[in-house]
């Protein structure tokens, strides 16, 4: 994917863009140490404070002194709810991905993080931005793009224009038919997932932020 096409990317996904709510709290308790269950995969408590944990050193790793570091925390307070939200949406977008037909090859991802790798000033500042903006452990900066041209391919793939109203609606639509099928099932323990709602909607995650939006670009590039 080349570098521009990675960045021809205008939206920013509001309540608004959807009418109904994709998932909510089930509110049981038949799984018990599970922060969430997917498709009947769970994501365990212990897994989600790993993916904390990951970021949390990588922040700290990237910060010049104590001082620094609390307040990289302290503006990421949200952090672990934020994760689950991005774990499972993740999930819920890779479902509705598959049921369009959509495939990533490891060139793409190449392409993509080479292309974004150039346009930040190289692999270590890319990896810090990443962290910064979307809270993405270094380690975890390929799985996001792959999460990225995911959602680019989607959207494509449904002939959504992002840029409007009913192409976002569209583009959701599909992502709450998919989180039907996996009837996710989120721990009450952090909170209750609703896209109409505050509720996890503000956690950071590339590919809500940042969705293909060719027709515009085409116009101003032809």
């Amino acid at each position: 994917m080349h570098r521009r096409n990675s960045r021809r990317i205008a939206l920013v996904l509001t309540s608004a863009a959807a009418a109904v709510p994709l998932l909510t709290a089930c509110g049981s308790d038949a799984h018990p140490g599970a922060a969430a269950v997917v498709g009947g995969q769970r994501i365990t408590v212990s897994q989600l404070e790993s993916r904390v944990n990951e970021v949390r050193d990588a922040q700290q790793a990237a910060t010049d002194g104590s001082a620094q570091y609390e307040q990289a925390i302290a503006k990421t307070g949200g952090l672990t709810r934020n994760t689950l939200h991005t774990m499972v949406l993740d999930r819920v977008l890779h479902r509705a991905a598959t049921d369009s037909g959509v495939t990533v090859t490891r060139k793409e991802m190449q392409q993509m993080r080479a292309g974004l790798e150039q346009q930040a000033g190289g692999a270590k500042a890319l990896e810090v931005a990443w962290l910064q903006q979307y809270n993405v452990a270094p380690k975890r900066l390929t799985e996001s793009l792959r999460t990225e041209i995911e959602a680019q391919k989607l959207a494509t793939n449904l002939g959504a224009d992002m840029q409007t109203p009913e192409g976002k609606a569209a583009f959701w639509k599909a992502l709450a038919h998919a989180s039907k099928e996996l009837n996710v099932d989120l721990n009450p323990r952090y909170g209750s997932w609703d896209v109409t709602k505050s509720s996890r909607v503000d956690a950071k995650t590339p590919w809500v932020k940042q969705v293909t939006a060719q027709a515009s670009e085409a116009q101003q590039t032809a």
